[in-house]
């Protein structure tokens, strides 16, 4: 589940979530995630979890029929909601990623979920996996986008628990610091996680993210 830490984290941090995006560095990355998550999701019935400020969100609406933006932090909402996005193919929620209502079947082609992955535990990775399954339906479309770990770059890791989570200290607006788990795993430990609830995975790996496509068995 989301813990208090990371929620807080996120709220206090929403005005500037999006300041990462504008570094130099990541532009190409940037452009060919653009271009990739695009094509995948064409003409889908998108459900977006943790969307933050919307920035996928708005590309996304540039390409498929709907898309359900959520988000746990409701300062990330009320940002998001400022984009001025076309209502008729955009929605806002406030609901927790993991804890999905019913009656969800069937009315989604796909799911997308980028900064999301790396804070689900690695022992709670497969019953989230068949929570999606269950509450979504079979063949939906899967797209997780993250971020890799980039020696110099990522902060540097303050501690790994007995399951292998990564956290890190992250210091926010307020100038508090926050404990906040990343998980950074590698193409081989996504495809073993993924490979009994997926199927057709394809990872693709750049300098500052990966994107992984599959669908849910």
């Amino acid at each position: 589940m989301i813990t208090n830490q990371l929620a807080q984290y996120y709220a206090v941090n929403a005005d500037n979530y999006d300041q990462i995006y504008g570094e130099e560095q990541r532009f190409d990355d940037l452009d060919d995630l653009q271009e990739m998550i695009a094509e995948l999701f064409e003409g889908h019935k998108v459900l977006e979890l943790a969307c933050g400020t919307a920035y996928w969100t708005e590309l996304i609406a540039d390409v498929a029929e709907s898309v359900h933006a959520t988000d746990i932090v409701p300062e990330m909402i009320a940002l998001a909601k400022t984009r001025g996005l076309d209502e008729d193919i955009v929605s806002f929620e406030v609901m927790d990623a993991f804890n999905l209502p019913d009656g969800m079947e069937g009315r989604y082609t796909a799911v997308f979920a980028a900064g999301w992955w790396t804070h689900v535990k690695r022992e709670d990775q497969d019953k989230y996996l068949k929570m999606l399954r269950a509450k979504l339906g079979k063949d939906v479309l899967l797209v997780l986008l993250d971020s890799t770990y980039v020696d110099g770059v990522s902060t540097v890791f303050a501690r790994t628990d007995l399951e292998g989570n990564t956290f890190q200290f992250l210091t926010a607006d307020d100038g508090q610091r926050y404990e906040v788990m990343n998980n950074y795993p590698t193409d081989s430990t996504l495809r073993k996680r993924l490979t009994p609830h997926v199927r057709q995975i394809r990872v693709e790996r750049l300098e500052y993210y990966y994107l992984l496509s599959c669908r849910l068995k």
